[in-house]
C-alpha cells in the first residue's frame, strides 16, 4: 500500500531543501564580495559559513531522498534512520564553519586594518530579513514534514541570521566609533561562531534521541490510545512504544479484547485497529499491535 501522505511529506522537503540551496549559493556569493570589497571579515565569515549551508543542504537533500525509500529485504522498516545520521554530518559542518570563522576572526582581531565600508550595513541588513524569513518558512516544512535534517537546514537559516546580526552589530560600533575600533567586527564574527556551537548542540541533541528511540512523544502517544478506543472490540490499551525513523513513526501497541472471543475474532480486530490507526493519523509507519486479553 502506497503512503501518500509520506509521498507528499517527502516532496515537501525537497522543495524546501532546494529552496535552501538556491538562497544560500546566492547569499554565499553576494556576503563574499560584500565582505571583500567593503573591508569586513564578519561579512567574509557570513559568506563561509553560507558556503558550508550549501554543502549542508546537499547533504540534507541527499538523506531525505534517501531516507524515504521503500522497505525492502534488508531494511523491512526503511531506511529512516539515514536521516539522523545526515543530521550528525550537517552538524559536522556547522561546527567546522564556526571553528573556521573562530580561528580567522582571532588572528584579525590581533592584525590592524582599515574600518569597514558604511554601504555593508544595508546588505547585512536585506540579509538579516531574507534569512529570518528562510528560517520561519523552512521550520514549518520540517514540522510538516516531521525531518529532523530539514529542522537542521532551517536552524542554518538561523543561525546565519543570527551572524549577520552579529556583523551588524560589529560594524556598525567600528563605524560609530570609528578609528581604534576596527577590530569591533572580528568580535562579532568570534561571538557569532559561539552561538552557531550552540545552536549545533540544539540540532544534535534530538538526532541523537531519535537514533537511540528516546522517550519523547507522549502527545502522539496520546492521540494513538484516543483514536483505538473508537475502534469496536478493543476495550483498553496498556503498553505503546515509538520509534521515528526519517519522517515516519513506528509503534508497537498492546490492545486488551474480551477474553472470551475467539483467536480469529482478536486477528480481526488488531488489524481493524491498525488500519484505522493509519488512517487517522497518516504519519504513522508500521504499526504492531498485540492483543491481550481482558481478566
Amino acid at each position: 500500500m502506497t503512503n501518500k501522505p509520506a509521498i507528499t511529506h517527502q516532496q515537501t522537503a525537497i522543495n524546501a531543501t532546494y529552496f535552501s540551496l538556491i538562497g544560500n549559493t546566492i547569499l554565499a556569493l553576494v556576503k563574499g564580495l560584500a565582505g571583500f570589497f567593503g573591508n569586513s571579515y564578519a561579512l567574509i565569515a557570513d559568506a563561509i559559513e553560507s558556503t558550508t549551508d550549501i554543502f549542508s543542504s546537499f547533504l540534507v537533500l541527499f538523506g531525505i531522498k534517501y531516507s524515504n525509500k521503500p522497505a525492502d529485504d534488508n531494511h523491512p522498516y526503511g531506511h529512516g534512520r539515514a536521516e539522523p545520521l545526515i543530521t550528525f554530518l550537517v552538524v559536522g559542518f556547522l561546527i567546522t564553519s564556526a571553528t573556521i570563522i573562530a580561528y580567522e576572526s582571532i588572528l584579525n582581531i590581533q592584525t590592524p586594518h582599515d574600518l569597514p565600508k558604511t554601504w555593508t550595513l544595508i546588505v547585512l541588513g536585506i540579509i538579516i530579513i531574507w534569512k529570518e524569513i528562510s528560517f520561519r518558512l523552512v521550520m514549518q516544512k520540517s514540522k510538516l514534514t516531521n525531518s529532523s535534517s530539514l529542522k537542521a537546514d532551517a536552524w542554518h537559516h538561523r543561525s546565519d541570521a543570527i551572524t549577520s546580526v552579529a556583523a551588524f552589530i560589529g560594524i556598525s560600533i567600528a563605524l560609530f566609533l570609528g578609528k581604534g575600533y576596527e577590530s569591533a567586527d572580528d568580535w562579532a564574527a568570534l561571538f557569532a561562531s559561539g552561538f552557531i556551537l550552540y545552536n549545533s548542540y540544539l540540532i544534535f541533541r534530538p538526532a541523537l534521541g531519535e537514533i537511540m528511540d528516546e522517550h519523547v512523544y507522549d502527545d502522539l502517544i496520546i492521540e494513538i490510545r484516543e483514536v483505538s478506543h473508537q475502534v469496536k472490540g478493543v476495550i483498553n490499551t496498556e503498553k505503546c512504544f515509538i520509534r521515528k525513523a526519517g519522517m515516519v513513526y513506528h509503534v508497537d501497541l498492546h490492545a486488551t479484547v474480551d477474553a472470551t472471543i475467539s483467536v480469529k475474532d482478536g486477528h480481526d480486530i488488531a488489524h481493524h485497529l491498525k488500519d484505522t490507526l493509519r488512517e487517522k493519523i497518516p504519519q504513522l509507519g508500521h504499526v504492531l499491535i498485540h492483543i491481550e486479553p481482558n481478566e
